[in-house]
């Protein structure tokens, strides 16, 4: 996702361009299987504030099951991206501190990829689930649940949690 913005850093501050986003990604380094939405870059006394409501999928695996799911990401972005070269001069600019990965290359090209990556990070669950009522793997035999029943006796206390059973099955006779 470059964005050659030149001729936005010569014009005047509050200067918009708007774009609609529409990526499919493939191969190893994918981010997400798409990523949609309006962008909007507008020109700043510094750079370039990028803007964009996104909609983004992508597959995830579920945290109880294992399996495959598919993953809808609302993305609400809001970026200033820095030149590291001035357009009209060609003298190298002082990119401001925090800001190394929003940077404007020496050719004016704006990448995105790298903070879109970042927010999709972010807003992914840690434990995301296939469904709501997912209910994992079996301990005994590790079958998928939500996929069949499985014949494992469920009945008999771990060993390692007799002492504590009898313990509770003792409070109850009070």
């Amino acid at each position: 996702m470059h964005y050659n913005v030149a001729q936005l850093l010569k014009d005047p501050i509050g200067s918009t361009r708007n774009y609609r986003l529409e990526e499919a990604f493939t191969g190893v380094a994918r981010l997400a299987d798409g990523v949609s939405g309006p962008l909007q870059l507008m020109k700043t006394h510094q750079g370039i504030l990028v803007t964009a409501k996104l909609s983004v999928e992508t597959r995830i695996c579920c945290a109880r099951c294992l399996a495959e799911c598919s993953l809808g990401i609302a993305l609400s972005v809001e970026e200033e991206f820095f030149p590291i070269v001035d357009v009209q001069t060609g003298r190298r600019l002082n990119v401001p501190d925090g800001a190394e990965s929003l940077r404007i290359d020496a050719s004016h090209n704006l990448e995105l990829s790298e903070m879109l990556r970042q927010y999709i990070l972010t807003d992914t669950p840690l434990k995301p689930l296939c469904r709501p009522q997912c209910r994992g793997l079996c301990q005994g035999c590790g079958i998928n649940l939500n996929d069949t029943d499985c014949q494992c006796d469920r009945g008999g206390v771990d060993p390692r949690w007799g002492k504590l059973a009898a313990l509770l099955g003792s409070a109850g006779n009070d």
